[in-house]
Order: structure tokens, then sequence, then C-alpha cells
């Protein structure tokens, strides 16, 4: 069999398609540069690497399920002077996710808050942490289906397996007492194992008009609140206001 033929099934069988992909002209290119056996090698493996890494990202942002993707890099801080750029970008470091801390977004709607929760999940991602996203509400159906198909550890336990979970617009609707009462154990089961993200449109006070009930929404805002990070974001004009006012502005001028 031809040497290129038995090289390219070797590297098939062993999983290797980077240097599949690569070996031939990076060959050409150690040539030219007269490179060393070593180096060749050197950069074959870092193309190999480099590929499996940004194959995992993009498993890890998939398996997210992301409803739209937002970069942090595309947020402009200038529309919400009440949110710390500098507090932001040292979040994304991520020892919040190492540590197992709430982030708390809270803040009239239309101000970013799912932009900057987003933002900081997908660089959760890139740097290899599991990370899910629910809407509240829709997070709340599926707990309510669980219980009534009697999986609702089953449930928890995924949940569990993540290191970060984004809960997005908690306070749109009420919740039933059941439902409330399911959240509850969800957030209870995470404290202190699984870094939580949440987005609200409701001060901590109004809390109970969500849950409806005064005791276990203190109990709750006492475990979210236990080492949380609260970001505020006040304004009287709408964040993706703006954003739409700013597009048609760049394409008035084309």
């Amino acid at each position: 069999m031809d040497a290129n033929l038995l090289l390219e099934s070797y590297l098939k069988g062993l999983h290797l398609p980077a240097f599949l992909r690569n070996y031939r002209k990076f060959a050409e290119d150690a040539a030219q540069a007269n490179l060393g056996y070593d180096r060749y090698l050197l950069s074959l493996a870092e193309q190999e690497v480099a590929q499996r890494e940004k194959n995992r990202q993009a498993r890890l942002v998939k398996a997210a399920r992301f409803p739209v993707l937002k970069e942090l890099a595309d947020f402009d801080f200038t529309c919400v002077p009440s949110l710390s750029k500098q507090q932001v970008l040292e979040l994304a470091q991520g020892s919040y996710i190492r540590q197992a801390e709430p982030i708390l977004l809270v803040g009239n709607p239309g101000l970013g808050k799912t932009h900057v929760a987003t933002g900081l999940a997908l660089v959760g991602c890139c740097q290899g942490f599991r990370v899910r996203f629910y809407n509240a509400a829709a997070l709340v159906n599926d707990l309510l289906q669980a219980e009534a198909e009697h999986r609702v550890p089953k449930l928890l336990n995924a949940a569990l397996k993540q290191h970060l979970i984004v809960l997005d617009e908690l306070g749109f609707i009420p919740f039933s007492s059941t439902g409330a009462h399911l959240i509850f154990q969800f957030c209870s089961a995470l404290y202190q194992r699984v870094a939580l993200i949440i987005t609200t449109n409701l001060r901590f006070a109004d809390w109970t008009q969500v849950f409806g009930d005064e005791r276990l929404t203190a109990a709750l805002l006492d475990r979210l609140t236990h080492k949380a990070h609260i970001l505020e974001f006040t304004g009287a004009e709408s964040y993706r206001f703006k954003e739409r006012m700013q597009r048609e502005a760049r394409t008035d001028t084309r």
C-alpha cells in the first residue's frame, strides 16, 4: 500500500483529524523552513490540541442551549451607567463558577440583563465549564412535569452535573404553589454546589409576588444572596431600544 494511504489510514484509526488534514502542508512548510522532525511533529500536535479544544467548546455551547448567543464584547456598558464593567469582566474570569457562587442581575426589563448573563455563561463554556441555560418559567414547567412523572430526583441530579446554571426572567410570571416549592427545591439543591446566574426584573422585596409564600421566599433569598454577586441595572431607556436605534443610524449612513 502507498505510504501516504497507509499513514492516512492510521491517522483515521487513531482519531487524529487535524494530523490527517495538515500533515502534507506542514511537511512542505517544515522542509522550506529547514525544521527538524521534532518541530514538524510539534506543529501537528499543537494543531490537533487546538482543534480538539475548539470542538470541546462548541459541544459545551451547544449543550448549554442558549436561545441566542450574545458576547460580553458586544455589550455597550455606557448604556447602563449603574453597571460596573470592571466587576463584570472580573466575574468573567470564572472564579464564581469554581466557588459555586450566585450572580443576581436585577433591574427593569430591557436593560441588557439577559445579554450580560448569556455573555458570562458563554465565557464559562469557553473556559471548559458545563453550562445550562433555562428560562425560569420553562424550568418550572419542566419541574412540574417531572413531578407528575416521579422523576424530580433525576432532573436534580442532572442539574448537579453542571458547573453553571442560568435562570433567565425570574419574576415575569407568578408561580403556582407547587411550582414555587419546586423551584425552591431546585435552587436549594444547587446551593454551594453549582454556580447560578439569575436575571429578574423584581426587587427582592417583591419576590413574594412570584412565590406567594413569605417564608419560602425568605428562605430562598437567604440562600441566593449568600455570597452572591449582585449586578444592578437601572436606567429609564431600554437597552434594546438603544441598540435598535444605533443599528438604524448605521444603516442610514450607508
